[in-house]
């Protein structure tokens, strides 16, 4: 039986997407579970499973176009089925209507061909024949560019976001006369652009990336709709740089290596367990207590950041944690994730310890109620039993909804944390 494919809702905000690549031709095979598109979010460029097994009979929406979510994008059925599309899909998706009308030319069109007029090329379709996606036309059109001096990479040599980026961040040629009439042989010669003593640059106007714009909304709605507060702890990591220490010895070879981020992943799958409330968002006039424990991690991505999301964190082992989030971690900086990989999070862990960040708050992720900030775990001067002392120490701050939870709840959460870190062989057992 025809199955139609439709724009997917990757996202509780999505309202539209761009349909950038087709993984699954028109007449190939698909099973269920294989990546058969990519779609650009707000957020990301993710690659969309079937839902279906069989062939793909009809792609409905072309590499390119931005479509509703909803919107019939494709057909799956068996190999030798017959679909009536007029029946399944209506008038047969977007794709179907545009090359009815370009396929169906007017009698004005027709007596004013020229005899030696061939078919409409794929460039036709696109202003100035150009072939580009429509944000890389916007964001050219943003920023002034001639789309003709600009080389695509994507499908077919169409000029994709990825293009404009580049050309935009490329230094401007520069031309003297003194380059013209050197001989083509003559070594360049770098030419400074600025001088440290001459006048300032001038001032740059960069285009914001629709995941930028995406964080904008959602931070300026959480800051504005959400009261926050925030409760900060420390915790004597001697325990788990030791533990980190002694594990990945073992695992020498393997490829494998533990981080610091996976051991406070664990420890924070497991405190939630014993305070739901904090697993939780709120929907109207009640809190809804998930039953998952599904822990998001931020990661930094070329134009903003990405939640990842370590499912069922609770319940895996270190390994398991540390492998799935660097294959997630991959996916989001090749632009190639996944919809598992970035949404259904119940509470989030930012992680600025890598950069030497001692202390800061982080913004909590709507509808999530509270997100942890985690700074280094640094050697620092301690007093142990009336003695200073070298220790390994950590910070950490947990921002929480006030309409969900408060500081008594906030701060056994710490607490409970604090077991888990200090006696890390708890998230072995």
């Amino acid at each position: 039986m025809a199955e139609v494919v439709t724009m997917p809702k990757l996202g509780f905000d999505m309202a539209e997407g761009v349909l950038v690549r087709w993984v699954i031709a028109e007449g190939e095979s698909v099973e269920r579970g294989k990546v058969l598109a990519e779609i650009e979010t707000d957020k990301a460029t993710v690659e969309v499973e079937s839902a279906f097994t069989g062939v793909v009979h009809k792609h409905l929406a072309g590499e390119g176009d931005v479509l509703p979510v909803g919107v019939p994008i494709a057909v799956i059925g068996e190999p030798d089925e017959k679909i009536d599309l007029d029946a399944l899909v209506g008038d047969g998706g977007p794709k179907a209507k545009a090359e009815s009308e370009e396929t169906t030319p007017t009698p004005e069109a027709v007596s004013e061909a020229p005899p030696e007029s061939v078919p409409a090329t794929e460039t036709d379709q696109f202003p100035g024949g150009v072939k580009a996606s429509p944000v890389a036309r916007r964001m050219a059109e943003q920023n002034g560019l001639d789309l003709t001096a600009i080389k695509g990479t994507g499908p077919g040599g169409r000029i994709v976001k990825a293009d404009i980026q580049a050309f935009l961040a490329a230094p401007p040629p520069v031309t003297t006369p003194a380059a013209i009439s050197a001989a083509p042989s003559a070594p360049s010669v770098p030419v400074p652009v600025f001088s440290p003593v001459g006048p300032p640059p001038p001032d740059q106007v960069v285009q914001t990336s629709k995941l930028r714009q995406a964080i904008g909304r959602r931070m300026v709605e959480s800051k504005q709709q959400v009261p926050h507060f925030y409760v900060t702890a420390e915790y004597d990591m001697a325990a788990v740089m030791a533990l980190r220490q002694q594990t990945n010895a073992m695992l020498d070879g393997t490829g494998e290596k533990l981080s610091v981020n996976d051991f406070i992943v664990k420890a924070v799958a497991l405190t939630l367990r014993q305070f739901p409330n904090l697993n939780a968002s709120l929907r109207s006039t009640e809190v809804v207590q998930h039953g998952q424990v599904n822990v998001g991690v931020a990661v930094a991505v070329e134009g903003g950041l990405l939640t990842i999301v370590n499912r069922d964190a609770d319940r895996k082992s270190l390994r398991q944690i540390s492998a799935e989030t660097k294959e997630m971690v991959a996916r989001a900086r090749e632009g190639k994730v996944r919809p598992d990989d970035i949404e259904g999070s119940t509470f989030s862990v930012s992680n600025l310890g890598m950069y030497d960040v001692e202390h800061f708050i982080a913004i909590i992720n709507p509808p999530e109620a509270a997100i942890l900030a985690v700074g280094s775990a640094q050697q620092v001067p301690v007093v142990v039993d009336g003695e200073l002392a070298v220790g390994w120490r950590m910070k950490a701050t947990i921002s929480v909804d006030h309409r969900v939870s408060d500081g008594v709840e906030a701060a056994q959460f710490m607490q409970a944390l604090k077991m888990y870190l200090e006696e890390p062989l708890r998230l072995l057992i």
